[in-house]
């Protein structure tokens, strides 16, 4: 990871903290509240990195929640990408998949903005972007967010930092909750009083986000104090959530005695800041999207997130007006399962595998039997993976589309990487969205050849998302119509890729290159949910070891204790870091 440590933007002027008396030229320079910042054209398109936000959340504003720049006189440079927040690096499995910038320094509350047009009289469409990465891991300076493909195709496009980990999202008794989410408003109110300096408009805002990023918008778009600062969202595979207050507080208390110091803030505040991000990696190293386990996330704080954010937009409480694109990646669990070998190992355990998928999901034995009778071809890992994200992330999401037809756009990304085993996994959509696909850091998830026509569909059905709340294809309805993108056809991708677990309706219409829309799409697998005996409408099937219990309430609480172990045996046999 050395290499990422450098800066990514290559520049060797003065860095993002200096100030100066520049000559403009042909350089673009914007005036923002706090003081004007100097920025530099690229590939035909003005960028800005590194401008502050909020002040560096450190000394007497660690832990605290974030506070305004401090205004500087003449000219900042932003021609570099600022400080990352702390985080620890991702494990030498994922770092082969992924990348993760580090830029040190404590000035981390920073954003980049690309503008095709900086000046108040552009008024263009807007883009914010909240990087994902599980809420501790993850940096908007890693290469494939680079915005410049926004900014050519007519958008604004702002990415930000925020904090991470435990940093951003312990929870102690003397400090406020989801300070990380607090950055991120922060970030939502500079751009709405700063942006038009840009180019853009402050009244045609898209919040936009993947994985953590996007439960971050959901809890965004659903929180009383940031309405009127946004007009659309994007969630990329991750649903609007708050997580049991309890299940974080075990991360700080497990992190605290591994320290032998108390679970304060205070506390917390006096260890040497490598120290605390190794210990912050060692007690999350068993938990995971799929196994479930103490971890850092959004919880429902009384303030600015003052109920569950999915039962706040369901009840139709908040972001009235707001139109809505969402979905998922056709493999998710396969960036979880494949890095290690861990899928061949989870498809060895086989029952107990099943058994912890169940108590992961809350569900009883009737939802595993119903993915088999469906999918006879799938082994355990694939049907663990499947039930896992279908419960987590699509059920929500259907659910968030159904009760806001006609504003909601839902799609499935489809296409499979060309690294083995990995297929269409999670955060592989990523490098099409932003028409990044020829980075090296890329192709480290995608593989070589990654096709350009896939891109151009993606991109441009974002870019149109954002200008105008279309994307190009039907509003969410009563036939459930779904974009799949990376498939040509009905059942086979371009690679001959075949499909599974998918659920579409196999005559697409409205086709158009690589992308086609689709009705119906894991209608039979969401609908396990819901059903309270869906195995009565499906062919007989053998068990294939799968528990069997009683699936009322009482029946599935007295298997709760041999399900919760079969969890634990199944996180000691993968051994997992959650790094989503």
């Amino acid at each position: 990871m050395a290499a990422d440590r450098a800066n990514p933007a290559g520049d060797a002027a003065a860095g993002p903290h200096s100030t100066r008396d520049f000559d403009p030229g042909d350089c673009p320079l914007v005036s923002t509240p706090y003081g004007a910042v100097h920025g530099r054209y690229e590939h035909g398109v003005a960028v800005f990195r590194g401008i502050p936000y909020a002040a560096p959340p450190f000394g007497v504003r660690r832990f605290r929640p974030p506070a305004p720049p401090e205004p500087w006189n003449g000219v900042r440079d932003a021609g570099s990408f600022g400080p990352t927040p702390p985080k620890p690096p991702y494990s030498d499995a994922f770092a082969k998949y992924l990348s993760d910038p580090v830029v040190p320094g404590d000035d981390c509350l920073n954003l980049n903005v690309w503008t095709p047009e900086p000046g108040p009289g552009a008024r263009l469409p807007i883009v914010v972007w909240l990087h994902g990465g599980a809420l501790t891991r993850g940096s908007s300076a890693a290469p494939v967010y680079d915005g410049r493909r926004f900014a050519r195709d007519g958008t604004v496009f702002v990415s930000i930092h925020y904090r991470l980990g435990v940093e951003g999202y312990g929870l102690f008794p003397d400090a406020p909750a989801n300070l990380g989410l607090r950055d991120q408003l922060a970030a939502l109110e500079w751009v709405h009083r700063s942006i038009r300096a840009f180019g853009g408009d402050p009244d045609r805002v898209t919040l936009a986000g993947q994985s953590a990023g996007a439960i971050s918008v959901g809890a965004l778009i659903a929180a009383p104090q940031a309405q009127g600062l946004f007009r659309r969202a994007v969630l990329q595979s991750g649903p609007p959530e708050a997580l049991e207050r309890d299940k974080v507080r075990r991360m700080v208390r497990r992190m605290a005695a591994r320290l032998k110091i108390p679970a304060t803030a205070e506390a917390f505040a006096a260890v040497d800041r490598d120290l605390l991000l190794r210990t912050q990696a060692e007690v999350g190293r068993l938990s995971s999207p799929v196994l479930g386990g103490p971890a850092f996330g959004i919880v429902v704080d009384g303030d600015l997130v003052p109920r569950d954010p999915l039962s706040a937009l369901l009840d139709g409480d908040a972001a009235v007006g707001v139109d809505l694109l969402m979905g998922w990646t056709r493999d998710e669990y396969r960036l979880w399962l494949v890095p290690g070998g861990l899928l061949e190992r989870v498809d060895r355990l086989g029952a107990v595998a099943l058994a912890g998928a169940m108590a992961r999901c809350h569900c009883g034995p009737e939802v595993p039997r119903g993915y088999r009778a469906l999918h006879p071809e799938a082994g355990p890992a694939e049907v663990v993976g499947q039930m896992v994200t279908d419960s987590l992330l699509r059920l929500p999401l259907r659910r968030l589309a159904d009760a806001r037809p006609g504003t909601s756009y839902v799609y499935e990304f489809a296409w499979p990487s060309r690294r083995p085993g990995l297929g269409a996994c999670h955060a592989l959509e990523l490098g099409f969205v932003f028409d990044t696909g020829e980075t090296p850091e890329s192709a480290k998830l995608a593989g070589d050849g990654a096709p350009q026509e896939l891109a151009d569909a993606m991109h441009g059905a974002w870019t149109r998302f954002a200008a105008t709340g279309d994307p190009g294809w039907e509003a969410w309805n009563a036939a459930h119509p779904v974009r799949i993108f990376g498939e040509t056809d009905g059942g086979h991708g371009p690679e001959g890729h075949d499909r599974v677990l998918s659920g579409a309706d196999p005559e697409p219409s409205e086709t158009d290159g690589w992308a086609y829309t689709a009705h119906g799409v894991r209608d039979r697998e969401l609908a396990l949910w819901v059903t309270p005996s869906p195995q009565a409408a499906l062919p007989e099937e053998p068990d294939h070891g799968i528990p069997t219990s009683d699936p009322s309430p009482a029946g599935f609480s007295a298997r709760g204790t041999e399900l919760r172990s079969a969890v634990r045996r199944l996180r000691r046999a993968t051994g997992r870091t959650r790094e989503r």
